[in-house]
Order: structure tokens, then sequence, then C-alpha cells
């Protein structure tokens, strides 16, 4: 037994130290406050990331050894086909990927309507042929919306020549019965460059490096726009002239890639940006025929011989007010205290119609699918919740990543000024601030492949330098599949802007090229054959550890400001009263 002595200095011991644990955790809880109300993206970051090797390994074992990927593609290109917005083919896709992702293993796989798009198309047959001065069949496919012919059509060739509304006056009178061949014929140069290429240690150099350029992209879009507004009043015209039909040359691609049997079929062809509204829809029957085709027509209308064209398209609308749909599914979290903040990864499951939109974007949407079936494999445990979805609209402005954004996140108001409404979304100007929704304090990053095929080289990080740091610690492991580049650089054209316009870390990968520039996207040629396997694998099993090691970390990713687009125009405006001397208002000198 102890003695009382001996008991009395337990007891003031055991009081000491309960007192002073007590003392500190309530100075830890008091000195805090503020720190552990902050979402966990604004805390300071750690310096070295903590990575799981052995995950590392077991995903690369099932995404290089036991890929599936290819089965896949095939049910998507082969078993689905083309996919444009409001079809029938992008509805079966839909459902398809609904439940490929239920049979792996997701949970909560369901279809969110992100609202009405349109006009429902599909072609059912195109041919065109020249019939005098000599037999020949064209390339030539109906592009997307077209009207059909209602049966086989013949008429005599007429080549428009005509850059503005003004130029179109001098064919009043003379359009009646006539095939309309509208647009310039290019210089169709040798192909002299390889249409399929790799990135070398040169071209990843140049993409690490920030570049410094102002304004080239929006200046290309708005001459682009003002040309498809050009040809909406065009194709008005030919139809109140009573033309038969209208007949588009294929654009190039990189490299002369649109040559010898490519042809490209998409808005830039057609009659208008709008035309799969009703009241934008083209007027006459327009196909977009192949650059050899085109030139030996336009060669013999130079030289005054009759050209003879027939043609026939048939195609099918299944109604004015379609609905856009895309295809959600997840890994739930497990982690009690940060199983509602989530991961994303995607891509945009429609495509054009004139192939079977394998490159674009067959393979991000087939990446992303074998990354949720990989981690399902491996049973992983993801402390946040992982989430696919599945865009659909991509093609004509990202509709369905923005309308899940807006649903779901947030979103950028638009100006409704009359000037602004005849643009396409992606060109207006901002009407406000942005408007944020709780869960985009939730959701730590997207990742999305849409560059085709190639394998992933490394990430854009759109000017987020808090992150780059955390990827250069993920991708070291890495190598040794080519992961080497990051680069501060912006990337556009996909659906992570829609994250990243309302300030979530949005992410799109680094790819090789091969021949989707040249020869793929948006085209003929867009099928499977253009898929390379080994890459694909490759993709996916890089983006599924981008994806874990999101879900996994303590922290959500690092996030840039919170943009302000409304202040864009301000924050560009000269500066006042700079120049010494200078008289306001005062007219310069000619």
């Amino acid at each position: 037994m102890s003695s009382p002595k001996l008991l009395l200095s337990i007891v003031a011991t055991l009081l000491f130290v309960n007192f002073t644990a007590t003392a500190a955790d309530k100075k830890s809880k008091d000195a805090k406050p503020e720190e552990t109300s902050k979402p966990s993206y604004e805390l300071p970051q750690p310096v070295t990331e903590t990575l799981d090797l052995t995950t590392y390994q077991r995903i690369r074992d099932e995404g290089l050894n036991h890929s599936h990927i290819m089965e896949y593609a095939s049910g998507l290109m082969d078993g689905i086909g083309p996919r444009l917005t409001g079809s029938p083919n992008l509805k079966r896709a839909n459902e398809w990927t609904r439940a490929q992702l239920a049979a792996m293993g997701c949970s909560n796989a369901h279809l969110e309507d992100w609202g009405e798009f349109g006009m429902g198309w599909r072609q059912l047959n195109t041919w065109v042929r020249m019939s005098a001065p000599d037999m020949a069949v064209f390339i030539a496919q109906a592009v997307p919306w077209s009207p059909s012919s209602h049966g086989p059509v013949s008429g005599s060739a007429i080549w428009v020549n005509a850059k503005s509304e003004k130029d179109l006056e001098q064919y009043k009178g003379k359009l009646a019965g006539k095939i309309v061949f509208f647009g310039d014929m290019r210089e169709v140069k040798p192909v002299d460059k390889p249409l399929f290429e790799r990135d070398d240690e040169a071209r990843l150099k140049e993409i690490s490096e920030y570049p410094v350029r102002v304004g080239e992209h929006e200046e290309f879009i708005d001459r682009f726009i003002q040309q498809l507004q050009f040809r909406e009043k065009a194709g008005k015209f030919f139809a109140e002239e009573h033309a038969a039909a209208v007949v588009m040359p294929s654009r190039d691609g990189r490299n002369g890639g649109g040559s010898g049997g490519t042809i490209f079929d998409d808005s830039g062809a057609g009659l208008g940006w709008f035309i799969y509204r009703r009241e934008h829809a083209q007027p006459l029957p327009v196909v977009v025929t192949a650059i050899e085709n085109y030139g030996r027509v336009y060669r013999l209308l130079k030289a005054n011989v009759p050209v003879t064209v027939e043609m026939d398209v048939e195609t099918e609308f299944s109604g004015d007010h379609e609905h856009g749909f895309d295809t959600i599914a997840e890994i739930p979290g497990t982690d009690p205290k940060l199983e509602d903040e989530v991961v994303m990864v995607g891509g945009h499951l429609d495509s054009w119609a004139s192939a079977t939109g394998a490159t674009d974007n067959g393979a991000g949407t087939v990446v992303a699918m074998e990354v949720m079936r990989i981690l399902n494999a491996l049973h992983v445990q993801p402390r946040r919740s992982i989430r696919i979805g599945l865009w659909t609209g991509e093609e004509e402005g990202e509709f369905g990543s923005y309308g899940y954004v807006k649903q779901h996140f947030g979103y950028v108001p638009l100006s409704t000024a009359p000037d602004q409404l005849a643009l396409p979304d992606f060109l207006r100007k901002p009407g406000g601030p942005v408007e944020l929704k709780p869960d985009q304090q939730k959701i730590s990053g997207y990742f999305n492949l849409d560059n085709g095929t190639g394998k992933i080289r490394g990430i854009y990080l759109q000017q987020n330098a808090a992150v780059g740091p955390i990827f250069a610690q993920w991708m070291a492991p890495l190598k040794d599949l080519g992961v080497t580049t990051i680069t501060m650089r912006d990337t556009g054209g996909t659906d992570h802007e829609a994250f990243d316009s309302v300030g979530i870390p949005g992410f799109q990968f680094i790819q090789d090229m091969l021949d989707y520039g040249s020869r793929t996207h948006h085209s003929n040629m867009d099928t499977y054959e253009r898929l390379q396997p080994d890459d694909l694998a490759q993709a996916a099993t890089v983006e599924a550890i981008f994806v874990y090691n999101t879900a996994m970390r303590d922290q959500m990713l690092p996030r840039k400001p919170l943009p302000h687009p409304e202040l864009e125009e301000q924050k560009k405006a000269p500066l006042k009263e700079v120049m010494p001397g200078a008289v306001e208002g005062r007219a310069a000198a000619n």
C-alpha cells in the first residue's frame, strides 16, 4: 500500500498534467479559430507531398497491364457512332455511359439535364457527283443540321464570289435551280511534313515557357464569328433566289492535312453559328466536299465550262427543343471530415457527325471511364469523393460543363445587351461579378482530357502558380512514362474552362498532338483506327494517379484569386494623366 505522501504526490501530478493538457488544448483551439473556419485550400500548403507509391504501382499495373480502354472505345465509337448534340445517338451514348459506370461499381450513376439545346438531327445518307462535262463521284457529307433535299436534285453549278452583302447583289436573278459553290478555292500544297508528330524536347520546352501575347486568339474568334454571320445572311439570300443547294469546300488541317480525301465538317462549314436553332436554321441543303473535288468544279467554271452537279441529302430532324444531358457518377469518399468534398474528372461525350468522334472526344471520354474503372478495380477508399462528368454540347459552346457548373458551383452572369445576345455565350461580355454557390468551396479540382489520343506529357496550370510544386512532386515518379512538362500557360476550347471561370482549379493535360490537328479533329477520318491504345492506357494511368492524389491529400488544391471578369475592361483601360502636357479631348494631328 502507498503512503499518504506518495498518494498526494501522484494526485498532484495527475492534476497538473490534466490542467496542462486542458490549457494547451484550449490555447490551441483559441489560437486558430480563423484558420479552422477557412476552406483548406486557403491554408498554407505543405512543402512536401505525401505520396502513396504503393498505390502508384497498383494503378500503373492495372492501367498499363490490364487495360480495358479499347473495349470502351469500340463500344462507343463502333457500337454507337457519331454523337452530335441533340441527336438520337448522343441519347444512346448518355445511357450507355451511365450503364457502364454503374456496372464497374460507381455510385449514383445518372443523367443531369443542363437545359434546352435546339434541334435534334442526324444524317441518313449523302451523295454528290458531277454529271457533266464528265462523271465524277465526290467525297462529301451534309453539314450538320442541313435540311434534306427530299430526293435527288440536279442543277448547273455556279461559283459565288462574295465576301459581303453588297457582293451578293450581282447574283440576283441568277441562282434559281443552281447548285451554289460558295467559298474560296484554297491552295493545296504537297504534304511535305509529317501528319503524325510527337512532341520532342524542344517543343516541350517551348510549351513550358510562359508566352506574352495580347489579343491574338480573341481577334481570330471575332473574325470567325463575323464570317459565319455573313454566311447566314448569304444562305437566306440563296434561298430567296431559289437556289437548289450549297456546296462548301473543306478547310485545311495542320501541315496540309486537309487533302487526300479528308474533309472537316463542323460549324465552320455551315451557314451560321446557331444553325442548331430553328430560328437560325439553314434554309437549303448544305454539303462540304473534299478540296480536290471542289477545285475541279471551280477551275471548270473559271474556264467557262458548264458543269452539272447532282446530289441527294437525306437528313432527319427529331425535334426543335431537344435538351442536353451530362452523364455523372462517383466513387464516394470515406473520410468523415472530407467525404462531402469532391475531385472531378471528365471529358466531352458529344462529337461532330462526319465520323465516329474517336479522338474528339471519344478519347477523353473513355480515358475518364477507364480512370473510374481502374480505381474501382483496386477498391480504393478515397478520402474525398471522386466524380466523373461526361459533358455534352461542348462542340457548340461547352454547354454541358457550364450548365453543370452553374447548377452546382456558380456562374458568371452574361450581358443581355442586344448586340451581345447575337453572339455565342463564350464571346459575350460578363454582366456582373461571379455568383457562387456553397458547393464551390467543396471541390478540390477538375481534370480534363480533350486534345486527341496522344499520351500525357504534362499539364497546363492555367496560371495557378501555387499548384506547380505539388504537381511536380506527383509527376516525378511518372517521368519514365514521358510525363515531364509543367507550364503556367492557359489552354482553352474545352470543359475545364467552366470550372476555371468560377475559381475552381480546372486543368487540361498536355498531350502529344499526333495527327489530331492535321487529320482527325472534326473530320471524316476521326474513327477508331486513329486511336492509339498504348497512349490511351498511359493517359488513363496518369490521370488516375492525379485524381487519386487529389482525393487523398489533407488539403484541397490551392486556388487562384477569384476571377472578376466584369472588371477586365476597366483594368485594360488606359491610365489617365500619364502623359505630361496632354490636353484632354484634344484631337490628334493628322
